[in-house]
């Protein structure tokens, strides 16, 4: 069967990987240490997806420059002391390694910073599969499109054979601003209801009927 796709790119966390509730806890954590309200764990969800100084001014508010540095640098202590704690979702390294066999460019275009993404896909061994990323301090926090218009002009690829994989409304909103097409998946931080208003060709549940969709469609 002809290929849809010739560029699949992945959100990580959320997508990928296991580590919402990690994220969760320590945006909680650090904001109790901080010395702002715990925004809770519905709240707290909400902003994945975002860059760390986005999630935090949407969280909070207006905030003066020592007090996000403060949270992001508390974020930053409890989340890299359990970042070795997440694991991929059942399904994804293999169907990532899969793509890759069948001739698929593979991206990532994470709200993770450089450092902590290099670390997840060596620590995963999803890291010689993947061909290109981005992260949110190269480009603008998602849902600005230049993560994938990047990715786009790094392989040569055009938005019609371009898919975006996401857990949350920003990926896809990404996904529509760079006019690529995007599948959802409701595992991760955002809720269903937050992702359809994005037009995403299809949704799901777990890893395992996402797989299947990309080995009969994309």
């Amino acid at each position: 069967m002809a290929k849809r796709f010739d560029l699949i790119v992945f959100d990580w966390d959320g997508t990928l990987a296991d580590s919402t509730q990690i994220i969760v806890d320590s945006i909680r954590r650090a904001a109790v240490e901080t010395g702002l309200k715990d925004p809770g764990q519905e709240a707290a969800s909400s902003i994945i997806g975002l860059g760390l100084r986005e999630a935090i001014e949407q969280l909070f508010g207006v905030m003066t420059q020592e007090q996000i540095q403060q949270m992001a640098a508390r974020y930053n202590m409890y989340y890299n002391a359990h970042q070795d704690d997440v694991v991929l979702f059942d399904h994804a390294y293999d169907t990532v390694r899969r793509l890759n066999e069948q001739g698929y460019m593979l991206g990532v275009a994470t709200g993770k910073g450089r450092r902590g993404l290099n670390h997840a896909l060596a620590h995963s061994g999803l890291g010689e599969f993947i061909h290109a990323t981005r992260c949110v301090d190269e480009c603008p926090s998602k849902p600005h499109p230049q993560m994938l218009l990047e990715l786009m002009g790094e392989f040569g690829v055009e938005p019609e054979r371009t898919l975006m994989i996401g857990d949350t409304s920003f990926d896809l909103q990404m996904a529509q601003n760079a006019k690529v097409s995007s599948l959802g998946v409701t595992y991760g931080a955002h809720p269903l209801e937050r992702l359809l208003p994005h037009s995403p060709l299809a949704h799901f549940d777990d890893f395992a009927t996402l797989s299947q969709w990309l080995q009969e469609n994309a």
